[in-house]
């Protein structure tokens, strides 16, 4: 459906237009005619002849001439009727700002619909665009139209920045900011009627206006879509900053698996944001600060950040920093820090970041041949002057006139990052901005904006071959994904025979079957076999070969730690049989018999149904940790082997993986791959899966190997 009617309509009618001082329709018809629209403008009231010295008319069915429109400014109890007036009149497009809600929510059974389906239907059956209801409109600034009936600031300029936002505070919050983010669309979608926003970010990536686009976001209504305007905008490189809210509150223990309650609170954001390089943000003042940074439209060069400070105690402050949002610093040649040491006053480290300030003499030379020598370093990829952006008394001779130099020299970012907001010079920030040059308003949020920018190079350095195949999110349309082409391990008979024995509800898979299943995908996993006495249970030991691993498998024990029902480095049969004996007795003498693991690194691998993105891969801190650190990562797959390092890359545990107290490196390469084949099953059996936990897989230098498999099929007729 295309957002042109609604969005950049030729003429509109106002419905509810008012010529009573402060009211609703009064305040929206100023902000329309004051705002400078050039299309045509339709009133709408049968209470007045005349509106703001405009024709009034009784009816939208009265109108003379067509409307692309209908601007629904009118309480609840008046919106069904207006509603169907517009769609008897063909208009394709309304604004709805009322909640939407019954005056009686509590309906009797036999009554009708609540208000909001009512509304839906009507438009649904219309082919209608609606923005709304309970939002506050929007700004097309580009053609000066303001669909809005609330006070907003008269002199906003149009600008490089889109807006959707769930929340019209959010809204109303940053047409009002004075820091110099200009729009040229501003949506509050509120309840979504029945336009989402997917669709506003659709129709902003076709604005050739558009270089960045900021969503506050409460929930998803139309994943496929979503994740359809998140590919578009990641192909055309236009970055995409988020914020988003409520997931979080109440964490959903989506299954009984580990990898399913993990995901409930935010892993599926998580894995969509990271597939399409989303830079999501904590808070607002952070989704200010990143949306400026990009919007200045300069692209992180190879390398890390160079940072320049007048304070070395603020110089340290911004090192804490980065290393806790791991935003990666560069290490300038041996050349340049002889550069930097032949300008600096003694005692003075020639280093990155670097504290220039000394005695202060000679000051604005120092800082301008640092910056300089920082900023022509092949390791720099971008430069901060972080300082208290003060009132200077000579701006074109002070920390403005260098950072305004400094950015006219070259092509990489360069901006200034303010320790504290507050303090901030009005008219300083002023002459930076209008010399292209961005100021955010925080070392952390700054700091935080520099690591999106940074994070959005390698993602698109990072774009792996598209895969020909196709993802289904549950209940939508098939998607195209980002991924890279692998190989279908399980392809053909093991994916048929497995769908078909997923499908069996009467039959939940126990440990050796999980184990089965992983390794009809490729992953290493232990020797494992059944036994359901003790004497099977020694022979398959045997088998296996000593020492041994002894688990309970009796149905309906999911966690076998938890109920004391593993015994681990059984070394004969003595041991055994005395560890069957206690198991045997207090949970029932179905066992299984596994090979021990060689000592690693205890990793946990994962699949779990999101119910509104599909399938997610996670991989996160195993053992008892995976609970504990909440130490995780989640993908949407099909996940490719840079994209599986690059997970492991931001596990806390990452540096056990690399050996620590001197043991021996595990191999990662083995680990991304067997990540790979878990989402290549992912992929195959998505359908079939609630959820899948490999707990532990032990990574060490011969490879990974996968110890123990719990599998949860999705419900029958999912």
């Amino acid at each position: 459906m295309s957002l042109h009617p609604l969005l950049e309509p030729r003429s509109l009618a106002v419905v509810g237009a008012s010529a009573r001082a402060g009211s609703f329709g009064d305040q929206l018809v100023s902000q329309l005619l004051g705002g400078g629209y050039r299309g045509t403008v339709h009133l709408v009231n049968p209470r007045y002849r005349e509106v703001a010295g405009r024709p009034c008319h009784r009816s939208l069915a009265e109108l003379p001439g067509p409307v692309d429109l209908a601007v629904l400014a009118v309480p609840n109890a008046a919106l069904e009727a207006q509603l169907r007036a517009a769609a008897a009149a063909a208009i394709p497009a309304a604004v709805i700002f009322a909640s939407c809600v019954d005056a009686e929510p509590d309906q009797p059974p036999d009554r009708a619909a609540p208000l909001v389906e009512r509304l839906a239907a009507i438009a649904r059956e219309a082919g209608m665009a609606v923005c709304g209801g309970n939002g506050m409109g929007f700004f097309n600034l580009e053609q000066s139209l303001r669909v809005c009936g609330y006070p907003e600031p008269p002199d906003l300029a149009s600008g490089p920045v889109a807006v959707i936002s769930h929340s019209g505070s959010v809204f109303s919050a940053l047409l009002h900011n004075d820091r110099g983010l200009r729009f040229n669309l501003v949506v509050s979608a509120g309840n979504e009627l029945v336009t989402s926003a997917a669709a506003y970010l659709d129709h902003a990536l076709e604005l050739p206006s558009t270089r960045v686009v900021a969503l506050f976001l409460e929930t998803v209504r139309e994943p496929a879509a979503f994740r359809a305007a998140l590919a578009k905008a990641a192909a055309r490189a236009v970055p995409v900053v988020a914020l988003t809210v409520g997931r979080g509150q109440a964490a959903r223990a989506m299954v009984a698996a580990h990898s399913g309650a993990l995901a409930g609170s935010d892993g599926a954001y998580q894995a969509l944001f990271d597939a399409y390089g989303v830079a999501r943000v904590a808070s607002l003042d952070e989704l200010a600060d990143t949306c400026e940074l990009f919007a200045a439209g300069r692209r992180a060069a190879p390398g890390g950040l160079a940072a320049i400070h007048d304070s070395g105690g603020e110089r340290a402050h911004l090192l804490d920093l980065a290393e806790r949002l791991r935003v990666p610093l560069a290490e300038v040649s041996a050349a340049t820090r002889e550069r930097l040491a032949d300008v600096l006053e003694p005692g003075l480290p020639a280093t990155n970041p670097l504290d220039a300030w000394g005695t202060g003499n000679d000051a604005n030379q120092i800082f301008a041949s640092c910056i300089r020598a920082l900023l022509e370093d092949p390791a720099t990829a971008a430069l901060v002057l972080n300082l208290d952006l003060t009132t200077e008394p000579t701006p074109d001779a002070s920390y403005t006139g260098l950072a305004v130099d400094a950015a006219a020299a070259t092509a990489k970012p360069v901006a200034v990052v303010a320790n504290l907001a507050s303090a901030v010079d009005p008219a300083e920030a002023a002459i930076l901005r209008a010399a292209g040059v961005p100021v955010l308003e925080g070392t952390t949020t700054g700091l935080a904006a520099f690591g999106h920018l940074l994070g959005y190079r390698d993602f698109l350095a990072r774009a792996e071959p598209v895969d020909d195949l196709t993802l289904r999110s549950p209940g939508s349309a098939t998607l195209p994904h980002r991924g890279t082409r692998h190989r279908r391990a399980g392809a053909g008979g093991a994916r048929e025979r497995w769908w078909r024995r997923l499908g069996d509800p009467g039959r939940p898979l126990d440990e050796a079957e999980g184990l089965a299943l992983l390794a009809d995908w490729g992953i290493p996993v232990v020797a494992a076999e059944v036994a359901g006495d003790l004497e099977e249970a020694l022979a398959a030991a045997e088998r296996i070969g000593w020492p041994v691993a002894l688990k309970t498998a009796m149905p309906q024990i999911a966690h076998k730690s938890d109920v004391g029902g593993v015994r681990l480095g059984l070394d004969g049969p003595d041991r055994l049989a005395a560890a069957y004996a206690d198991l045997a007795a207090r949970l029932g003498p179905r066992v299984l018999v596994a090979a021990m693991a060689a000592p690693g690194v205890e990793l946990a691998l994962g699949v779990v149904a999101d119910p509104q993105f599909g399938p997610l891969v996670m991989v996160a801190a195993g053992g008892l940790l995976v609970e504990v650190m909440g130490d995780r990562r989640f993908a949407l797959p099909p996940v490719g082997h840079r994209q599986a390092l690059a997970m492991l890359d931001r596990l806390a545990l990452r540096p056990l993986l690399d050996g620590a107290r001197g043991a021996p490196p595990a191999d990662l390469d083995a680990v991304a791959g067997a990540i790979v084949r878990l989402s290549s099953l992912a992929v195959d059996l998505g359908g079939r899966l609630a959820a899948l936990d490999v707990n532990p897989l032990v990574a060490g230098p011969g490879g990974c190997l996968a110890v123990d498999a719990l599998v949860v099929a999705a419900p029958s007729g999912s």
